[in-house]
């Protein structure tokens, strides 16, 4: 049976983010424990992101079943952002973080060459929703209609076929657009995961992607979207405490030149730019969407803290210091541009991972979690300035952060083909 390839014999490049989408894919919420106490207006910041979105770019929007479809309809309708760029995916979800859970989406890179490997499985939803279908390997063929369109399993969306498929093991079609499917595991830190680590796949299906899954000697290699933040054209930031650290260990074992090895062959990011800590209260440990975010090929915005007694004032102070010793991938000076921290936000004692750098770019657009914070004009007003072509949106995200993510935790980009 033909599985997703582990081990490329061709170059990849992970797009920036604000290179043409061709959609944002997002988890419609549902559940409550992220949200203890607040989960009544979380459908509500979901419509109004939904709203602004929809406007530029197609929104992928997976609901966990047809209930919760129902429901969602209903709330983007009465929020005026329900419309023909919404498309819905009944798969089950126990998350809404699809920046960590989703695939990555990989462009070939010019002359390429797609490699294709055997194995357990192939990535089709017919596979992933119906395990007991792997005894008859000709039912994970995807069927093509009179259209050459496939019917992705209970998302009743059409989708283009997959084009891992071919002839005795051969490649029938490559296209441009690949997904790198990192192994999930809730952070190596929550048993809630099993739905989740199906998306990345399911995702890729859908658009037409081949799927590929990173390997670390035996062992699928474990990832998330959101601890590394690349420029597009070689550079790839990320931290040690969220890959190195022994705490929520994703990979033992693994050391920096193998991570440098993976991101090289899978990313195209053959520039690794190693930063020390993430902020205070974020329960991912470290990831750097909350910290450091490229706005150009050779700038990025960073997180500081003007008051000496805050809890994340010496960590921030030496990222700056590591940015600012840091080169591109051509060896040119990193630009660094300070962005400010909200002040603390808190809920029952425990702080909250608020982040101005937790923003999303989407096409002629970008989304700003805001808190109700004397800073949050000053980071919309830096944020305008190094996207001049894009509109700036705020998002309020003081409930939204309970759930210790915000916009750029629950989104996942595909990029334009």
């Amino acid at each position: 049976m033909p599985k997703p390839a582990s081990s490329p014999d061709t170059t990849f490049l992970m797009p920036a983010e604000w290179e043409p989408h061709a959609a944002t894919w997002l988890a419609w919420p549902h559940f409550h424990g992220d949200w203890p106490g607040k989960f009544e207006p979380i459908p509500w910041v979901y419509a109004e992101i939904i709203r602004n979105l929809s406007r530029h770019e197609r929104v992928e929007l997976v609901v966990k079943d047809a209930v919760a479809e129902k429901l969602a309809r209903k709330t983007l309708k009465r929020a005026h952002a329900l419309n023909d760029n919404v498309r819905f995916h009944r798969w089950p979800t126990n998350r809404v973080w699809t920046r960590d859970s989703g695939c990555a989406f990989v462009r070939w890179t010019a002359g390429a060459k797609a490699p294709f490997h055997f194995g357990e499985l192939n990535a089709g939803p017919e596979a992933l929703l119906h395990p007991k279908a792997l005894r008859h390997p000709s039912a994970l063929l995807p069927k093509a209609d009179s259209a050459g369109l496939v019917q992705s399993a209970r998302a009743g969306t059409p989708v283009p076929p997959n084009p891992v498929f071919g002839g005795a093991g051969v490649l029938a079609r490559v296209g441009r657009l690949s997904a790198i499917k990192w192994r999930f595991n809730a952070w190596a830190k929550y048993p809630n995961w099993r739905h989740d680590e199906k998306i990345g796949s399911l995702m890729a299906h859908t658009a037409g992607a081949q799927e590929f899954r990173p390997m670390f000697g035996k062992t699928r290699m474990v990832l998330e979207g959101g601890s590394i933040e690349v420029n597009g054209r070689g550079s790839l930031i990320t931290t040690e405490e969220c890959l190195l650290s022994r705490a929520q260990q994703r990979n033992p074992g693994m050391k920096k030149k193998d991570y440098e090895k993976i991101f090289a062959e899978y990313l195209g990011a053959t520039n690794v730019i190693w930063l020390g800590s993430g902020i205070v209260g974020d329960d991912t440990h470290g990831h750097v969407d909350d910290i450091t975010r490229f706005v150009a090929p050779d700038t990025v915005v960073t997180c500081v803290d003007a008051d000496p007694a805050s809890e994340n004032y010496e960590a921030l102070r030496e990222n700056i210091s590591r940015l600012r010793d840091a080169t591109t991938e051509d060896g040119k000076p990193l630009a660094t541009i300070d962005l400010p921290m909200p002040a603390p936000v808190y809920f029952e004692g425990v702080r909250l991972p608020a982040s101005y750098a937790n923003f999303y770019i989407a096409n002629r657009l970008v989304l700003v979690p805001v808190f109700n914070d004397a800073n949050d004009r000053v980071a919309l007003n830096i944020l305008a300035d190094v996207f001049p072509g894009r509109t700036v949106a705020p998002i309020y995200c003081g409930d939204f952060i309970l759930g210790l993510g915000a916009l750029h935790c629950m989104t996942q980009q595909q990029p334009a083909v």
